[in-house]
């Protein structure tokens, strides 16, 4: 997939802020900090478009990025984040879980998780309010880079273990440095938007 045109057209809190045009969508979830602002800016090969912060917590909405004027990557507030009250994370939590219910545009949803650290309670319980909806899902464990050839065995392994993955979901090993794992996500995209 050659990116010729990313665009940030859409910042949702709520149904009717949701993009009109019926283009297919991509969902990305995870924890604060897990990386999806980096994942972003090396799906569309740009390097500062998606703002990475060191502040966990910075999305506040449902970002909509429109990419070839074919399909939407949608980021969303990060869960697990020490640093937001807990009225605000309800908040994300039912903004995020009124996109799940309702959109028939989402075609798949992308879960970060740290390929460095064994999956959390809030990783397992995001997969499984996935499956509940029936939604296709790809692990996408980001970092891959920061661990040594001799513990990348192991942690895959931890990964694998900890999901029990469903039919038509998978893990896709990302990096953002070397770039590892994004033809893998470009095919998974093509599948759905026919594009060579």
């Amino acid at each position: 997939m050659k990116v010729e045109s990313v665009e940030l057209t859409n910042l949702a809190v709520r149904i009717s802020q949701y993009p009109t045009d019926g283009k297919y969508e991509f969902l990305l979830v995870g924890r604060s900090n897990v990386g999806k602002s980096s994942f972003i800016n090396a799906l569309i090969n740009r390097k500062n478009f998606a703002h990475t912060s060191s502040n966990p917590g910075k999305t506040q909405t449902l970002n909509f990025y429109l990419v070839n004027n074919l399909f939407y990557l949608v980021d969303v507030p990060g869960y697990g984040y020490a640093n937001v009250d807990k009225q605000t994370q309800k908040k994300f939590g039912l903004m995020i879980e009124e996109y799940l219910k309702t959109r028939k545009e989402l075609q798949r949803v992308f879960l970060l998780i740290d390929f460095r650290h064994k999956p959390l309670e809030d990783d397992i319980l995001m997969y499984n309010f996935l499956k509940y909806y029936n939604i296709p899902v790809t692990i996408v464990a980001t970092k891959y880079d920061k661990i040594n050839m001799s513990s990348k065995s192991k942690c895959e392994k931890a990964i694998e273990a900890a999901f029990e993955l469903k039919q038509d979901d998978n893990i896709v090993y990302f990096s953002s440095v070397t770039k590892k794992g994004r033809e893998e996500i470009y095919s998974l995209i093509n599948k759905y938007t026919k594009e060579d």
